[in-house]
């Protein structure tokens, strides 16, 4: 697949993609203090999990960004959305 991910073309989904890694961002940066400081697994553990919730819903609106690209072109190739799939299948 040659083309992008349609983002630029949707400011709207990509506000949020930035504003979910950001967080992410935020929330990786408490994990490693957590680690640093011996901070109880539990804690760890928690914030591990919103980092990787938070950087899933970024991959999957990346991907249903540039699905819905895909399916607005008139023509679209398969090998494009063979990769697409292949992409979404990816975070389950």
């Amino acid at each position: 697949m040659n083309r992008s991910t349609g983002l630029e073309s949707n400011p709207e989904a990509k506000k949020k993609i930035i504003n979910r890694l950001r967080r992410a961002h935020g929330q990786l940066a408490a994990v490693i203090d957590a680690v640093e400081d011996d901070a109880h697994c539990a804690q760890i553990v928690q914030q591990l999990s919103a980092v990787s919730k938070a950087v899933d819903r970024a991959g999957f609106l990346v991907v249903s960004s540039a699905l819905q690209e895909c399916m607005a072109e008139e023509e679209v190739a398969t090998d494009d959305l063979d990769q697409l799939e292949k992409l979404f299948l990816s975070f389950a």
